[in-house]
């Protein structure tokens, strides 16, 4: 690459050329009248406005672009949007730490976000901009609030719920990793609120039968982790008569048959039924200060199968259904409060934490399934398959039998049925913070709970002057008197508004829907383009979202359907899940001393040379590591491209099947291969076959036939073709150079000549006893018998055997053959 070429590239002058173009002509409108393209909709992971854009934001809308620009250029109607997420924390304690409103704040970093998101030229359709702290887009979180209260799918209820010391806040069970905060990596508490929750539980099996529409179109990562969140198990519940107690408890597991080798009882030390049975005890004191030190340890902790087991004998004991046996009762923090119905019957020998607890405080094992060594001896539980042993009926009974008998036992006795258990729990939707959706809700003391009336939504914030948004554990929202004290919508009396603001993850479950009509102010979408454009064709977005808001989004929909208002039950029909950008190996930060600024990258190399390193670097879903890529050998290659389009000397229009056959050839593999790598997420070989083109095209200007050739001229332009889902600034200019008018993005994918990908020859490599000896070209077509007889007669070969016989030869048509001596 010569000097002159890179001072010729002004890849400045190009963006600045080009951007303003743009905004005027809109290519990427998806909502004209009239326009009768086949639709497909193509969606990226929406930002939070926490600053301007970074290294992660750049790979992922690289990446999405390139999926959507491709099938504009296949004729298609993309709709392809972009807003922000922009209700949370960040913005909250920002304000808290500038001493100003979070709306300032968070309009300030979305303006900066869009401006660079308009210099990264992604193919955005400008027209349906969305921003969830809008009043005119939280109205509808309002309204579909009020559908599931309705339909009793948005509840309130009393519960120990996981509590973030530093935010102040609570926390869904999504939204706690490895026991910590995600928001702050504080480790997570228990504490015993009120709060509203969305019954997500009732769609459980829908969510997890609802995934073999998903097999094959998402990561099966994805699918798997979601399968064990809501953790659908099979089992039975068992009824356990406590002494001294009317009712019998209920426990759920998965392993009747072995309720025979149930030595003890143990609560959840943090359920209400604990505190109930420690109650008038001699424990009731111990357990009292037990139950503070559980309150001190957070979930991950507490299910640490590392960690020394922990308890209180609660000096009440149960009865056995199966054997009538008397086993002690404890509390303790192995079990949770919130699975099952936080109690269990402990059967230590086949179960490694009730044998660790076992053995922690010397209460008695005994074996029911033969499956190794005594547990009692080893200290190892063993949970295998084996005949039955001191287990009545089942003796002698496998698993499988052994389970459908003692069903058939607890139903006879009235002690035990048949039951599903699921590892999800509600979603808890309550924050104690101001910057979220206000939830539509008035408490009236004669009246209780009474929704917002329909007409009096949305629900405005108050303004955030005056208020103290310090965390406290309560809302702030609760200090804004005038808003929070109104009249009951219902009987005219004194009320008192929710003071809690919704988990922003309400903002997003749905906000796919609303950039069908952001505009709209009658409903939440319009149904008529709902069933134009929708389910989203292509999402596209983190790993970390597997969970929270892939799930959430997929329970939202399903409600929708229920109500009539969509006619599909999956929103994202595919998903493309990206790596990270990291910098030498590890994830860049500040305090590692390896962060890489987007904008100094875009600074140096330029939109175009950013966004082709980014997709070049592997493929989408590995992480990309800046320190091994060059952004400067992206801005070079670019330049050897733009330079062909100058070299052109043909005129537009000009008829390239009279042109260079060979050119022709590569031209059309390498859009046809180009073509199929993106459909398969291969964006770095689409990329590989671009430059392969590139290459050919720059030998045939030099040293073949010449650049007046119409074959050069239809290299050229497949270039900038193939070039403008990647380097869009680079592409537009090359096609300027050409002789055209904008915009390349419109200009559609090029048409492939099938008989031009039919090859003339193939190389075939002929190997002697396993090493490479020859390699022949031959006719794609050739018979396998003529093969063999090149091969044998192949100089190369004859050498290579000196005079030995032939003992097999092994003929692949048309690529190999292996001769094996005798």
């Amino acid at each position: 690459m010569a000097d002159e070429d890179i001072e010729t590239y002004d890849v400045e002058a190009i963006q600045s050329r080009w951007l303003p173009i743009w905004d005027d002509l809109a290519p990427f409108r998806s909502g004209v009248p009239g326009d009768e393209r086949p639709t497909k909709y193509v969606l990226d992971m929406f930002p939070y406005p926490s600053g301007d854009l970074h290294m992660g934001h750049a790979e992922a809308y690289a990446l999405g672009d390139v999926i959507a620009r491709y099938w504009v250029q296949q004729g298609f109607n993309v709709l392809h949007p972009i807003g922000w997420d922009a209700f949370g924390l960040p913005a909250e304690n920002a304000a808290i730490r500038n001493g100003e409103d979070p709306r300032a704040w968070t309009y300030a970093n979305i303006e900066q976000q869009k401006a660079s998101m308009r210099r990264y030229a992604c193919s955005f359709d400008w027209d349906r901009v969305l921003n969830t702290c809008d009043p005119e887009y939280y109205h509808w979180n309002q309204w579909l609030f009020l559908q599931m209260f309705q339909r009793g799918l948005a509840y309130r209820k009393a519960s120990n719920v996981n509590w973030c010391p530093n935010c102040q806040t609570v926390l869904a069970n999504e939204q706690v990793v490895a026991g910590e905060c995600e928001r702050c990596d504080t480790p997570v508490t228990k504490k015993k609120l009120t709060q509203w929750y969305f019954k997500i539980t009732d769609y459980a099996d829908r969510l997890l039968d609802d995934m073999t529409q998903l097999e094959d179109a998402w990561p099966e990562k994805v699918l798997l982790m979601q399968r064990n969140w809501i953790g659908r198990s099979t089992g039975a519940e068992v009824q356990f008569v406590i002494e001294g107690r009317d009712d019998p408890v209920t426990v759920y597991t998965t392993r009747p048959d072995t309720l025979y080798g149930a030595t003890f009882f143990v609560v959840a030390a943090d359920s209400d039924l604990a505190a109930e049975l420690a109650a008038g005890t001699p424990a009731e004191a111990e357990f009292t200060e037990y139950l503070e030190q559980v309150k001190r340890t957070s979930e991950m902790d507490r299910l640490n199968s590392e960690r020394d087991k922990t308890g209180v004998f609660l000096q009440r004991y149960a009865i056995n259904p199966v054997n009538g046996e008397r086993i002690p009762v404890w509390a303790s923090d192995y079990v949770l409060a919130d699975y099952g119905t936080g109690a269990i019957m402990a059967v230590p020998a086949h179960d490694q934490r009730d044998l660790d607890f076992a053995r922690a405080f010397d209460l008695p094992v005994r074996v029911v399934v033969e499956a190794g060594e005594d547990p009692a001896v080893t200290g190892v539980a063993t949970a295998d398959d084996g005949p039955h042993v001191n287990s009545g009926p089942l003796d002698g009974l496998d698993k499988a039998a052994a389970i459908e008998r003692i069903l058939e036992v607890l139903a006879e006795r009235g002690t035990g049925t048949v039951a599903v258990n699921y590892r999800l729990r509600d979603w808890l939707i309550s924050r104690q913070r101001f910057w979220g959706t206000p939830i539509p809700i008035v408490h009236c003391d004669i009246c209780g709970e009474v929704p917002v009336p329909m007409e009096q939504l949305p629900v405005t914030l108050p303004s955030a002057e005056g208020l103290d948004l310090k965390p406290k554990g309560t809302s702030p929202l609760g200090a804004a008197t005038e808003w929070a004290n109104v009249v009951c919508p219902k009987c005219g009396g004194p009320a008192t508004r929710d003071a809690d603001t919704m988990d922003t993850f309400v903002d997003s479950s749905w906000y796919y829907l609303r950039y069908l009509d952001p505009h709209l102010d009658t409903a939440p979408f319009d149904v008529d383009q709902a069933k134009r454009w929708m389910p989203v064709d292509q999402y596209v977005g983190g790993v970390t979202h597997a969970i929270l808001h892939l799930l959430y989004s997929r329970f939202f929909t399903k409600v929708l359907y229920d109500l009539g208002m969509v006619d599909f039950t999956e929103p994202f029909t595919r998903l493309l899940n990206q790596g990270m950008v990291v910098m030498n190996g590890s994830a860049m930060s500040k305090s590692r001393g390896n962060l890489v600024r987007l904008s100094d990258e875009l600074a140096e190399h330029g939109v175009d040379a950013i966004r082709l390193t980014m997709v070049f670097a592997g493929p989408p879903e590995d992480d990309v590591d800046w320190a091994d890529v060059s952004p400067a050998g992206a801005k070079k290659f670019l330049a050897r491209a733009w330079r062909l389009a100058g070299d052109v000397t043909s005129e537009p229009g000009a008829d390239s099947a009279v042109g260079d056959v060979g050119l022709r050839k590569v031209t059309h593999k390498a859009v046809h291969e180009a073509g199929l790598a993106v459909e398969s997420y291969r964006f770095n070989v689409a990329v590989a076959k671009t430059m392969e083109l590139v290459n050919a095209s720059r030998k045939a200007i030099d040293s073949g036939c010449g650049p007046a050739d119409p074959a050069v001229r239809e290299a050229a332009e497949a270039v900038a073709i193939m070039l403008s889902l990647v380097a869009p600034y680079t592409a537009e200019d090359m096609w300027a150079r050409l002789g055209h008018e904008p915009c390349v993005a419109l200009a559609g994918w090029p048409q492939v000549d099938p008989e031009l990908l039919v090859e003339d020859s193939v190389t075939c490599v002929i190997q002697v006893a396993g090493k490479v000896r020859e390699r022949l070209e031959v006719s794609p077509g050739i018979a396998e018998d003529e093969l063999r007889e090149l091969a044998l007669t192949a100089p190369a070969v004859i050498k290579a055997l000196d005079g030995a016989g032939v003992r097999t030869v092994i003929v692949r048509a048309p690529k190999l053959v292996n001769i094996v001596p005798a």
